[in-house]
């Protein structure tokens, strides 16, 4: 199709605004997928999307619509997720647009995020078309969403068009804002052929197969083509587009996105953000995305060891598919051979491991989720330590510097309070606070990355009912007094339980810790003491009571010193046995502290 009757967008929102279902309305309404095939959630096709309810990947279609103007135009649609973590998936897919739909939900109004992936679009020149939804829902407040997107986002209120996806309320007026609003796409002003990989998955008979979007020139089979990043030149085999099954096309032209295989068989060949190009041409690259840089940091371990090479590949194929995630291979004395594994944060984790679990069949164990620390040796160096294991002994180190994090707390005015003391409690500061409307401020304020892990999400939605929400941005590090907290089972560190934690907080953790491991730890012929310590100093001790026999059992009667002496004897052997006793961990007993 000629590139004046192609448009493409995607659809940005906060989390649970409504995309998805928007998505399947205008599918429908395009008649790309007959009313019988109609399911809820039809592009969110991995169970766990559908189980949660989220967005994970971002997913391509192609739909052909009839405007009012008789014609025919061929629309794009990348539908994009809306979770923090996954804002690197939203900013390729937008790359690969000219314009993009900003949903707001009429009953919650502008959110955290909302915000953050309207500076994503405006970042590259988007036009960004609202669309309140939600209007039939009994509480929505259509002039209030309205009055936010003109005071927070600086979007004319008039612009937004009123829609409910559930009802199919607008779908008409979003199709026709897409085709009269959004720029058609334009060539680049290269001569040759030029197109972005956006995406790209595994395919057990295909290899590696690309999500592309064409900037100029063509592709089709048959054709000889160079990926930029490897310098690999590859022939293409089969090209086509999304409905939202893949189908096989002739070709794809200027402004069109698709996929396309060629004989990749190494999932490491192909980079995200890539450009294709001519064999012959010297085209230069596309701007492409920026490297991401991990937030969090767990090392993932086969149960069972012999399922190591087995995880490697499986890994390689996941990170294909999702190119935030990194990983290399480490050892531990506890857990054997595993990997390092580094995400853009917590929701992004637990997805991974669920997909290894699913997708791959994997027996995975995962350990305490740390971040990255900057150590100052006392000789002028400066190391970065993502592993406790790797943390120089004390009289090395000058200072610990740890990555801190910009978060904008949007919520409901009555729970200003108790967010500010969440936020104290997590070491962090309110920097300033923004009045949004008569119901709802906007904290800014500054906290440690590695505070906000674990449970800082959660803890929002509940103190806010579930009103509140949250983004952030890394804001670089700050020197902070960290410590690295040792447990001592039977007097020997164990490796796979150390942490590195603000010296306020490690005789908590730590007296958490002992309590949890002398519930797993089995018992042996001798008392064990579980220690938390930091450098020398113990902070926190549980003891594991001795399997005891009772050697008094046969005297009965008789003087208390033939008792004595039996228990003096069974003393000695108790000690002798601890002095070289050692204590085998089970590992069951580290699957159970690390899901604790």
């Amino acid at each position: 199709m000629d590139a004046a009757h192609i448009r493409n967008f995607s659809i940005i929102a906060h989390i649970d605004h409504g995309k998805t279902t928007l998505s399947d309305r205008l599918l429908h309404r395009t008649g790309t997928i007959s009313t019988r095939e109609m399911e809820d959630q039809l592009l969110d096709s991995m169970d766990l999307e559908r189980e949660r309810g989220i967005t994970i990947k971002a997913h391509p279609v192609t739909m052909l619509y009839k405007a009012k103007n008789g014609e025919t135009y061929e629309l794009n649609l990348i539908d994009t997720p809306g979770h923090v973590d996954f804002s690197y998936e939203v900013s390729r897919s937008l790359s690969a647009c000219e314009g993009a739909l900003l949903i707001i939900d009429a009953a919650q109004g502008v959110e955290a995020q909302t915000v953050a992936n309207v500076h994503l679009a405006m970042k590259q020149n988007l036009t960004v078309i609202p669309v309140v939804n939600k209007i039939d829902l009994p509480h929505a407040d259509v002039p209030q969403a309205l009055r936010q997107l003109e005071d927070i986002l600086a979007i004319p209120g008039e612009t937004a068009i009123q829609a409910s996806a559930k009802e199919g309320i607008g779908i008409d007026d979003i199709l026709e804002a897409i085709v009269e609003r959004i720029p058609a796409p334009k060539p680049t002003g290269e001569t040759g052929l030029q197109a972005l990989v956006f995406d790209s998955y595994f395919d057990t008979y295909k290899g590696v197969v690309s999500h592309v979007r064409v900037f100029n020139g063509e592709l089709k089979p048959g054709m000889f083509v160079k990926l930029l990043h490897s310098g690999k030149t590859v022939e293409v085999k089969e090209v086509g587009s999304f409905n939202p099954k893949p189908y096989i096309r002739e070709r794809l032209e200027l402004g069109e996105t698709g996929y396309i295989t060629a004989n990749i068989k190494s999932p490491q060949e192909v980079k995200m953000g890539d450009t294709i190009t001519d064999t012959r041409s010297t085209t230069g690259p596309l701007p492409g995305f920026k490297e991401i840089h991990p937030m969090v940091f767990s090392g993932i371990y086969p149960i069972n060891t012999g399922d190591y090479e087995h995880l490697k590949a499986n890994l390689g194929k996941l990170q294909l598919n999702d190119s935030a995630f990194v990983y290399q291979a480490e050892t531990s004395v506890a857990l054997g051979f595993g990997f390092r594994c580094g995400f853009l944060g917590l929701l992004h984790l637990e997805i991974v491991q669920e997909r290894l679990r699913r997708e791959y069949g994997m027996d995975i164990i995962a350990t305490y989720p740390s971040v990255i620390y900057r150590v100052l040796l006392t000789d002028g160096t400066l190391k970065e330590v993502d592993n406790p294991a790797f943390l120089p002994e004390p009289t090395f180190i000058d200072s610990i510097e740890e990555p801190m994090v910009k978060t904008f707390v949007i919520c409901p005015n009555e729970y200003i309070g108790d967010i500010m003391a969440l936020i104290s409690e997590k070491r962090g500061a309110v920097d300033h606070t923004e009045t949004l409307d008569a119901r709802r401020v906007m904290l800014t304020s500054l906290l440690p990355l590695n505070e906000i892990l674990i449970d800082f999400h959660d803890r929002i939605k509940s103190i806010t009912r579930g009103y509140g929400s949250m983004d952030y941005e890394h804001a670089g590090y700050r020197q902070s007094d960290m410590v690295k907290l040792d447990m001592l089972v039977n007097g020997e560190a164990v490796d796979a339980f150390s942490c590195i934690v603000h010296r306020d907080k490690a005789e908590g953790r730590g007296r958490a810790l002992a309590a949890k491991l002398k519930e797993v730890i089995p018992r042996q012929q001798y008392a064990v003491a579980i220690q938390a310590a930091i450098g020398g100093k113990v902070v926190a001790r549980e003891t594991v009571g001795a399997l005891r026999k009772d050697v008094t059992a046969k005297c009965y009667g008789g003087d208390i010193s033939r008792k004595r002496k039996l228990l003096e004897k069974q003393k000695e052997g108790k000690k002798r046995m601890k002095s070289f006793g050692s204590v085998n961990i089970p590992q069951e007993a580290f699957i159970e502290v690390l899901k604790a």
